[in-house]
C-alpha cells in the first residue's frame, strides 16, 4: 500500500510540472499583461516600464515561468498583482471557504444520494422509481448554474430564508458561535444547489448495483434459504453494491472543489472558484497558476484517495 502510495505521487511530480507549465503559457498568451488598467493617462511611458521591469514583465514567459517554479519549491508562490499580498496567504483564506462548502455538499449529496438510490433499486420499476429516476434524468441534462440561479431565486430573494451572497455575517467575532452560525447559514443554500445537481450520479451508480445484485447467484440462495427481506438487502445486496459509492468518493470531493466555480460565482461566495474567475480576469498570472496547480493537485490525490478507500472497503482489491 505505501510503496503504492508513493509511486503514485512521484508521478505526480511531472504531471503539475506539465499542468502549469501550459496554464502559464497559455495565460502569457492572452492579451494584456498585469499592469493593464492600473496606470492613468497622465502616468508617463517611463513611469509604466519601470513598472513593468520591477515586475519582471519585460523578461520572456520562459524565465518568468522559470522564477515562479523556483518560488514554489521554497514555498513562494510569488505576489498577486492585483491583490498586493502573497499568493499563498491569499489562496489559504479562500481555501478554507472552498473546503466548507465541498464538504457540505458532500453531506447532502450523501443524505439524500444513498436513500434515493435504495428506493430505486429496491422498488425498481415502480412509480417512486420512475419519478426519482425522471429526477436524475432531469439532473444529467441541466447545467449546475440553472440549478442555482433557482435556488438563488426561490430561497435566497423570494423567500428570504437564506443569504444571497458573502460566506459570513459582518461584524461578527471570529470563533463565536454566532460566527458558526452564520458560517453555516450562508453554506447551505450553496451547498444544496452543488448537491441537487451531484447526487444524480450517486443515485444512478446505486440503483443500477442493487438491480444487478439483485439477481446474482448469492442472493437467490439466500432468499431460497429463508432469510429476511431485511437482512437480504442489509448485509448482502447494499453491502456489495455500495462498493462503486465507495471507490466515487475521492472523484466526487474533486469534483466539488474544482467544479464550484459557477456556483460560488452565482452566491458571490470567496471560494477558490471565485477567485480563480476574478484573476483571470484581472490577469492575475502569480495566482491563476497558482490555483490551476492547487486543483490539479486535488484532482491526482481524489483519484489516490479513491483507490484507497476501494481497497479498504473491498479486501479482495489489493493495491501494491
Amino acid at each position: 500500500m505505501w510503496k503504492f502510495i508513493v509511486r503514485r505521487l512521484i508521478i505526480t511530480m511531472p504531471q503539475l510540472v506539465l499542468l502549469s507549465l501550459l496554464v502559464y503559457v497559455l495565460a502569457s498568451f492572452m492579451p494584456g499583461d498585469a499592469l493593464t488598467g492600473q496606470y492613468g493617462p497622465d502616468m508617463s511611458q517611463e513611469a509604466i516600464e519601470q513598472q513593468r521591469e520591477r515586475l519582471g514583465l519585460n523578461n520572456p514567459w520562459y524565465v518568468q515561468y522559470g522564477d515562479w517554479v523556483a518560488g514554489v519549491f521554497q514555498g513562494d508562490f510569488g505576489t498577486s498583482t492585483r491583490f498586493h499580498m502573497p499568493v499563498s496567504d491569499l489562496i489559504w483564506d479562500r481555501m478554507i471557504n472552498t473546503v466548507w462548502l465541498s464538504l457540505v455538499s458532500v453531506i447532502f449529496i450523501y443524505a439524500i444520494g444513498l436513500p434515493l438510490g435504495i428506493i430505486s433499486g429496491r422498488w425498481n420499476d415502480r412509480l417512486v422509481d420512475q419519478v426519482i429516476t425522471g429526477y436524475t434524468y432531469v439532473g444529467f441534462a441541466t447545467p449546475l448554474f440553472i440549478f442555482a440561479l433557482i435556488t438563488l431565486f426561490i430561497f435566497g430573494f423570494q423567500f428570504g430564508w437564506f443569504p444571497t451572497g458573502g460566506s459570513v455575517q459582518s461584524g461578527l467575532e471570529p470563533g463565536t458561535f454566532e460566527f458558526f452560525l452564520s458560517k453555516l447559514h450562508h453554506l447551505l443554500l450553496p451547498g444544496l444547489s452543488i448537491a441537487l445537481i451531484g447526487v444524480v450520479g450517486t443515485v444512478q451508480y446505486l440503483r443500477s448495483e442493487i438491480i444487478d445484485t439483485k439477481q446474482k447467484d448469492f442472493i437467490i440462495t439466500a432468499r431460497a434459504k429463508g432469510a429476511p427481506e431485511s437482512r437480504v438487502y442489509n448485509r448482502h445486496i447494499f453491502r456489495n453494491s455500495v462498493l462503486p459509492i465507495a471507490a466515487f468518493f475521492g472523484y466526487e470531493i474533486t469534483m466539488l472543489i474544482t467544479g464550484s466555480i459557477f456556483v460560488e460565482r452565482i452566491f458571490s461566495y470567496p471560494g477558490m472558484g471565485n477567485l480563480f474567475i476574478e484573476s483571470i480576469l484581472l490577469r492575475d498570472y502569480p495566482v491563476v497558476t497558482s490555483v490551476v496547480l492547487l486543483f490539479g493537485l486535488a484532482a491526482i490525490l481524489g483519484a489516490l484517495l479513491s483507490d484507497i478507500i476501494l481497497s479498504i472497503v473491498d479486501p479482495r482489491i489489493r493495491i501494491k
